[in-house]
């Protein structure tokens, strides 16, 4: 609780005087900006999204009284401006955000007005997609466990976005593994203009979770501001004292419409919208104030004014603040990378024994592992006995680094990547490696979460890095079929705020990892898998090796035609190469190894030299990577070009399982020769 001494059973008569008087000043400020909000849009000032809380006063007070700024860890979500309030924010920095402004400390204009976050009080940014900080909670609350802090995660949310699965995953994954988290679920009745029998079939979502194990439930009046108060007590007790996660049901009223984009007289009947109104929780509040002589009608009124002087000052700051620059667009989009003195380049010299790509990445993570004693990995059978991941890349981990730092996640791809992103956000020092999905293919399902994490340090206006590694072993040529050989790099390059590295060699492999690690940030670490335990891939790779993000490296030097790979393709386009130069045919090959960021310098010097480019990838050729190399040469380099940029990769149709098949679909290196061999003739 915050400095007022409140009893542990809060009602009208034993609160004390000046705890009331908290409230209630609390409450009508809320409410007053509340009713506020929409007339900033009516007036072209901003505020284009807002979503009222009335009718939610209640649980959304005691929330904010019960959060402790810099210990425990809050999720808001976009209708919980007077939880906001409560938890210390002021009215000022919620209007800033409502109209959008440079200062605002949620996200200085860059996130959807009711989006309110003071990371640095840990009340975290969240995305708009509902319930999916659910996720986010419950890995901020396995650090909470882990470092064994004596604390909280909240999240908050409505009721129908229990019908998420992630929603699901989280609650399931707190459960298991005992996690101290409360899952606030605010119930209006509604989510948007669906009535909630059409999300579930029962009167009270909570109840859908009520056979799980160690999940407290507990059922409280939204609307009551004592209720609220108790439910939130005893919820944080319970989840700090007994380490166990608490799901806490608030049956609220929606006094209006869903947000300022919706109208709920499309929808609900007079009667209804009437009802909702008789139970307003604020009216009802002052109402007990007088009823038990707690305050005078005099004192009251005197705060309503008080509320108004408050609200006009905050009105005139906010609107006197700057808007965000609009050269300012291109900040905080990507973190901070690594920065290696040693290997500048991503290059080196030394000789000696060879290690297979597997090799590397396991040795390579064992030792990032030692070097930093807050770097944690999980993914599906991560830690079985002996076997560590599906490839065994993580053999081995569980045995040296015990069960609380590399262990098994659930079958559940939102859950492995959205729960890292929460743990990532306890702290700075925090690295994860995920193994994001068993195969590439598999990543789909956590998709959503990967979008909401690759836009976190642009969203939070700097404030919140999410760094974190996620491993996938990509790629065919190996007789996977479905979800076992397709490449989906070309899709993942369209997102912003994700670097991508897809490494061909072992020392590659161990470089790119550690530079993974180690720097702030998202990074999509592709493993082409059928070069694990491949001899061709296999190199000298000398102790604490890094490159650089951004540095291709070029495999063999040429003049007449440059060819530009990455992944498995990289070792059939030397091979191609090769084969053309006993034919009188130069063709440098460039190692792409990072595809965001990209080294253009390193191809556009190539292409000035050679003057043709052939492009290899084993994606698809429609909507494949090769598209933008393609696209970038062409406009920077265009002059320079002796024929046009041409590509070699998968037909547009997904790789097949039968190896006839799959031969049939994916790049050789007689194909590669071919295209090559007349691109060099054009």
């Amino acid at each position: 609780m915050k400095d007022l001494k409140i009893p542990k059973i809060h009602t009208i008569k034993n609160t004390p005087k000046e705890t009331l008087e908290k409230w209630y000043r609390l409450l009508t400020i809320g409410r007053a900006i509340d009713e506020k909000a929409p007339n900033y849009l009516k007036q072209a000032i901003g505020w284009s999204y807002h979503a009222p809380y009335a009718g939610h006063d209640g649980i959304q007070l005691a929330v904010g009284q019960y959060f402790e700024k810099e210990k425990d860890h809050m999720y808001l979500y976009y209708r919980d401006m007077l939880t906001a309030l409560s938890s210390g924010m002021t009215a000022e920095e919620i209007i800033l955000n409502g109209i959008s402004k440079a200062t605002d400390p949620s996200s200085g204009g860059r996130h959807m007005s009711n989006h309110l976050a003071k990371p640095e009080w840990n009340i975290h940014s969240v995305s708009s997609a509902t319930g999916n900080h659910t996720l986010h909670a419950v890995g901020t609350a396995r650090a909470i466990k882990y470092y064994g802090e004596k604390t909280v995660a909240i999240s908050n949310q409505g009721e129908s976005s229990v019908s998420e699965g992630y929603v699901y995953e989280a609650i399931n994954g707190a459960d298991k593994e005992e996690l101290p988290v409360i899952f606030v679920v605010q119930d209006n009745g509604y989510g948007i203009s669906v009535p909630k029998k059409d999300q579930t079939a029962q009167r009270k979502v909570a109840n859908n979770f009520i056979g799980f194990k160690n999940l407290r439930i507990i059922h409280c009046n939204g609307k009551d501001i004592f209720d609220s108060m108790n439910a939130m007590a005893e919820a944080k007790r319970f989840a700090i004292e007994e380490s166990k996660p608490v799901l806490l049901q608030a049956n609220c009223v929606r006094m209006g419409s869903h947000s300022n984009s919706d109208d709920h007289l499309l929808y609900r009947s007079d009667a209804e919208r009437n009802y909702v109104v008789e139970y307003d929780p604020l009216a009802k509040f002052r109402r007990l104030l007088l009823r038990y002589d707690r305050f005078k009608e005099e004192e009251l009124l005197a705060i309503e004014a008080e509320t108004k002087t408050v609200i006009k000052a905050a009105h005139k700051a906010a609107m006197g603040a700057p808007d965000p620059d609009p050269e300012s667009i291109h900040d905080f989009v990507f973190s901070e990378p690594m920065v290696s003195t040693k290997y500048p380049e991503g290059l080196h010299s030394e000789t000696g024994d060879k290690k297979k790509l597997i090799t590397a990445l396991n040795e390579t993570l064992k030792a990032e592992f030692r070097y930093n004693p807050d770097t944690f990995i999980w993914g599906q059978d991560m830690a079985n006995k002996d076997k560590g991941g599906i490839f065994n890349v993580s053999k081995g981990m569980q045995q040296e680094f015990g069960e609380k730092r590399v262990f098994n996640a659930p079958i559940a791809e939102d859950f492995i990547m959205g729960t890292a992103n929460g743990m990532s956000r306890f702290s700075d020092k925090i690295r994860v490696v995920i193994e994001g999905a068993e195969f590439a293919d598999y990543f789909w399902p956590a998709m959503e979460q990967y979008i909401d994490t690759s836009h976190d340090l642009w969203r939070s206006n700097g404030k919140f890095s999410p760094n974190i590694t996620i491993r996938l072993a990509s790629g065919g040529y190996i007789g996977g079929g479905m979800y076992h050989s397709q490449n989906i790099e070309g899709s993942l390059a369209a997102i912003p705020g994700v670097r991508i590295v897809y490494p061909s060699f072992a020392d590659d492999a161990a470089g790119l990892l550690r530079t993974s690690i180690r720097s702030e940030g998202l990074t999509m670490f592709m493993e082409p898998k059928a070069l694990y335990q491949d001899p061709k891939a296999a190199t000298v790779v000398p102790d604490d090796f890094e490159v650089p993000f951004g540095k291709a490296r070029v495999r063999r030097d040429g003049d007449d035609l440059t060819l530009i790979t990455y992944g498995n393709t990289t070792h059939l386009s030397i091979e191609a190469a090769n084969k053309l130069a006993d034919e009188g045919v130069s063709v440098e090959v460039i190692d792409l190894r990072s595809l965001i960021p990209l080294d253009e310098e390193t191809i556009l010097n190539s292409v000035r030299k050679t003057n043709k480019v052939l492009i290899v990838h084993e994606d698809k050729v429609f909507g494949g990577f090769g598209g933008e190399l393609s696209a970038i040469i062409t406009e920077k380099a265009f002059e320079d070009l002796d024929a046009p940029v041409k590509r070699v990769g998968s037909p547009f149709t997904p790789v097949g399982f039968n190896r006839i098949l799959e031969q049939a679909i994916l790049p050789n290196t007689e194909r590669i020769y071919k295209a090559a061999k007349e691109l060099s003739e054009y």
